[in-house]
């Protein structure tokens, strides 16, 4: 009888045993943390990707790009990978993608001819101006999806951003 009461009294090992129990939740909240802190790190990637190739072929030459007729012309193949490379990579040559897993494929670059009146800037007066549109979608590439109890298949970044051509 003296042990089951000096048994049930004793208080060693209570912290372990709370260890035990919060240690789950902990762990979540931190892998957890991880993996939207890397999503985050993703999007303003592709973000700042669709930025530059529309930076990058704003730039391109009015007999490339231009809207004569109302149309928008077809920009040459050499110009729409250099844009795409831009995007995934920063550099007009390619390389290094920002994001594992992005490919050209994943980039789409049109020109478009929006026909909103312009009463500012190098297309006062003009119909219409040539706009460069770049958009990506891009598998999210998981920080912990090897792990196997995150599983984001399927999972799309897309961004979007247009630019007027300037010809420069």
């Amino acid at each position: 009888m003296k042990r089951g009461r000096r048994f049930l009294a004793d208080s060693g090992g209570g912290a372990g045993a709370e260890l035990v129990l919060a240690l789950p939740i902990m762990l979540v909240l931190l892998f957890g943390t991880l993996e939207l802190g890397h999503y985050f790190f993703t999007e303003h990637q592709i973000l700042k990707g669709v930025r530059d190739g529309a930076r990058y072929g704003s730039r391109q030459s009015f007999v490339d790009a231009n809207c004569s007729g109302g149309s928008p012309s077809t920009l040459p193949a050499g110009i729409v990978t250099s844009i795409k490379n831009v995007t995934r990579t920063g550099f007009v040559s390619g390389g290094t993608t920002r994001v594992n897993g992005w490919i050209n494929n994943d980039v789409t670059v049109t020109l478009s001819c929006p026909t909103t009146a312009i009463t500012t800037g190098i297309y006062n007066g003009a119909d219409n101006a040539p706009q460069i549109n770049v958009t990506a979608s891009v598998d999210y590439p998981s920080l912990l999806g090897d792990l196997g109890f995150l599983n984001f298949t399927g999972m799309k970044l897309n961004a979007t951003q247009q630019s007027a051509v300037l010809g420069i």
